[in-house]
């Protein structure tokens, strides 16, 4: 049985699953929208933690430790863990109070009546789909990158790849990006929240399972940890980079060189840390020239690789975490919560469940530098490892059944979430509450999700060489950016409306400059290494501050109604 056959049945499952979970819908739009807040701690758990890590979790953490070394889990990973942690604690289960209180469905809902401004629905709806879409973008385009080399010779001769002759025969991205956007919304269409709940539930056992598996047969594929630790390159005390073993694909072995093989040259000594005895555990960038075939002409151009990074960028990566703060998918799941006590699991084990998953992910990555080349695009790196050091079709075709089960964990509650903004922030609002029917609602919601799931597709073939991990950290600046709107909205009484205002537009202009600036997508520093979403929340906060602080309070009446135990 071949990887292409696993994978396929694992569709159908999924499909069945959709199915089954249909059964339970209510009929009711709230039910559609917010499951009629019904969801238990394991499935609330798992929907919340399958909704945050999609592509970007395995493929991108892969693809960025690949290019940057280990140093990638720190990035996102480990820190992500505690402020995860702590906003489901401060914002999730208030927001969940206020929610079912005032019978709330969306956050632009909550935001609308908090700040007395209708308006702001109108400047937010915008905004969250600009930036939800770019992670709907990396799930389509991840699936791309990761079923066509592990796929590779199941059509000869029907598919062919010409930037990758080997992956020739494989499926190719626009076909996977077809299918996993009409198996998502299938069950999304017909099971709702509810539906998108319980299937999250099932893909997040698979993928965190599949990725544990998955670690375990490249460790021993690669020796063991020792050796599996040894296979990356390294900068010797020469500022060359050495390559202490290889992986032979004949043997299957992992098999020393009698002497370190010479790969690249350090072509940038700024830093005095490279005459260290030991230079390669150095955080700063140093550049390594290599050569890559141009696809076109044929010839042998610079290719450059950066390993690891200065200290600022690290620091300044800790704003992007409080992204999951304003996901209007992630208050979407909130919502749908029981009863307080239904987040307890949530707080606990989710940093678990992240190191679970990311641990194996970015080791993978930086092991795989020292077997892959790199031109290889890092989207495809944990398939391309895979398929090197597993070989065995039907294991590989379990492990990716795992990554796809990431990947669409986030797309259906991300889908699900535009279909509900929409009909309740933009269509319902307008026409009035008594306007339109029950029924009416569960149509708009639907032929919205078509709309918004048709567009996306085109999208992600428009962009399919895009950098899943580079666009997701874009897609997370820029909620971080609007971190300080929620924080400021459930903490501070002296928000006003023209303060909440002030900072959505700041947010928006600086994140769309430095947007611009870095190609529309591609990795970019501030300065000495300065992450953009840094600059943005401070910008945010800051106008958000100032101007509140110059404009009239919120009425009283506003204040006891959001905080009634303080007024």
């Amino acid at each position: 049985m071949n990887a292409l056959v696993i994978i396929i049945l694992y569709l159908l499952v999924l499909l069945l699953l959709g199915w089954g979970s249909s059964r339970l819908f209510r009929g009711t739009s709230k039910d559609f929208f917010v499951a009629s807040h019904s969801i238990g701690p394991f499935l609330l758990l798992m929907s919340v933690f399958g909704t945050t890590m999609t592509a970007f979790a395995l493929v991108g953490s892969t693809g960025k430790s690949f290019e940057r070394g280990i140093g990638t889990y720190g990035l996102m990973a480990s820190i992500s863990g505690l402020i995860h942690m702590a906003i489901f604690f401060l914002i999730g289960i208030r927001l969940w109070a206020l929610g079912k209180r005032n019978g709330y469905l969306t956050q632009i809902q909550f935001f609308r009546e908090r700040f007395e401004s209708p308006r702001i629905g109108y400047l937010l709806f915008p905004i969250l789909v600009l930036l939800v879409v770019p992670y709907l973008l990396i799930g389509i385009i991840g699936a791309g990158k990761v079923i066509e080399p592990v796929t590779a010779g199941a059509f000869p001769g029907l598919f062919s790849n010409p930037t990758i002759p080997a992956w020739s025969g494989g499926v190719p991205p626009w076909l996977t990006g077809l299918v996993i956007c009409m198996v998502v919304l299938t069950y999304v269409f017909i099971g709702g929240s509810r539906g998108a709940a319980i299937a999250n539930a099932f893909q997040t056992v698979v993928f965190m399972g599949m990725g544990i598996v998955a670690f375990y047969f490249v460790v021993q594929s690669l020796g063991g940890l020792e050796k599996a630790g040894s296979v990356p390159m390294r900068i010797n005390e020469k500022g060359e980079m050495v390559q202490d073993y290889h992986f032979d694909k004949t043997s299957g072995q992992l098999m020393a060189y009698q002497s370190p093989k010479k790969i690249g040259v350090v072509t940038d000594f700024s830093n005095s840390n490279l005459t260290d005895k030991h230079p390669h555990l150095s955080r700063d960038t140093v550049t390594v020239e290599f050569k890559k075939k141009n696809p076109k002409t044929g010839e042998m151009i610079p290719f450059e690789r950066e390993i690891g990074m200065p200290f600022i960028t690290f620091v300044t990566y800790l704003f992007i975490p409080l992204s999951v703060g304003m996901f209007p998918h992630l208050f979407q799941h909130w919502l749908t919560a029981r009863n307080a006590r239904a987040f307890k699991l949530t707080v606990i084990a989710h940093p678990i469940c992240i190191m679970i998953v990311w641990v194996p992910c970015v080791l993978i990555g930086s092991w795989a530098s020292g077997l892959l080349p790199p031109s290889i695009p890092p989207p495809a790196v944990l398939s391309a490892m895979l398929s090197l050091v597993v070989g065995d079709p039907l294991l590989t075709g379990l492990l990716t059944a795992g990554v796809l089960a990431a990947i669409m964990s986030s797309l259906d509650s991300q889908f699900l979430c535009l279909g509900t903004v929409f009909t309740n922030d933009i269509v319902v609002y307008r026409a009035g509450k008594n306007s339109i029917s029950d029924g009416q609602k569960l149509k708009i919601a639907r032929l919205f999700i078509v709309l918004i799931v048709g567009a996306t597709y085109l999208l992600a073939m428009a962009l399919k060489n895009a950098n899943v991990f580079d666009l997701a950290i874009w897609c997370f600046s820029g909620f971080a950016a609007l971190f300080p709107l929620v924080f400021s909205a459930l903490y501070w009484k002296r928000t006003t409306k023209y303060g909440a205002i002030a900072s959505i537009i700041t947010a928006l202009i600086t994140w769309s400059y430095f947007f611009h600036q870095s190609g529309y997508g591609g990795e970019y520093f501030v300065g000495p290494g300065i992450v953009p979403a840094a600059i943005c929340f401070v910008a945010s906060a800051t106008s958000l501050i100032v101007v509140s602080l110059f404009s009239v309070p919120p009425a009283k009446s506003t204040i006891d109604r959001f905080f009634p135990s303080q007024s």
